[in-house]
């Protein structure tokens, strides 16, 4: 019967280390992801725009 060592080290591959699947950290794909303060300020412009369009329209 093979010893410790040489019975777990016929089968294993050069490498035994597995690929990481989920890299670790953020990239600048991740800032995209949420919204970001200038991205809520141009909704509030837009909103006010259109609310003062109406109100001139309906004057």
């Amino acid at each position: 019967m093979a010893g410790g060592d040489e019975f777990y080290s016929s089968d294993r591959p050069e490498h035994p280390q597995m690929a990481e699947d989920r890299p670790r950290g953020g990239g600048p794909e991740d800032r995209e992801a949420g919204v970001g303060p200038g991205r809520v300020w141009l909704w509030w412009i837009v909103m006010a725009v259109v609310i003062l369009i109406l109100f001139f329209l309906f004057i």
